[in-house]
């Protein structure tokens, strides 16, 4: 809708639609995720996790299944939750190296991708610009 005219009178529609994409996520239904785009975060792992981890109710408390008891009060206690939710994100985040290792073969070539640790895929959305590899490899530092 950001490029239909008057749909908010107040906001100029959008010339060139711009591209959406999806996080990668494990559903299976209605579609599975299918990686269009992986890129190498080795060098801001660090600086990533130490984002995440500022969000208490959303990393340390489990989101929307978790609760606020999962955050112990006592500060050695927040300490080491603080711990064990940076080593499962660096999981997560070295899983999807493992599970994404084509897509980033596609952009990095099979010895550089090899040696990947930790990735973010993302998936095209089909409601936004198709941009090509040219310009894929402009928007991510491959």
């Amino acid at each position: 809708m950001v490029g239909v005219p008057f749909f908010i009178p107040d906001t100029p529609p959008l010339k060139r639609n711009p591209l959406f994409l999806y996080s990668a996520d494990r559903f299976l239904r209605p579609n599975p995720f299918r990686a269009d785009v992986a890129v190498g975060i080795d060098e801001v792992i660090e600086p990533t996790l130490d984002a995440l981890l500022l969000m208490e109710s959303q990393i340390h408390e489990g989101g929307a299944d978790g609760h606020a008891g999962l955050y112990p009060a006592d500060e050695a206690g927040r300490q080491r939750r603080r711990d064990e939710v940076r080593k499962n994100l660096a999981q997560r985040y070295a899983a999807g190296a493992d599970r994404f290792r084509e897509a980033l073969t596609t952009y990095y070539g099979a010895e550089k991708a090899r040696s990947i640790r930790y990735a973010q895929a993302f998936e095209i959305c089909e409601y936004g610009r198709r941009p090509s590899q040219a310009e894929l490899k402009q928007m991510f530092p491959f």
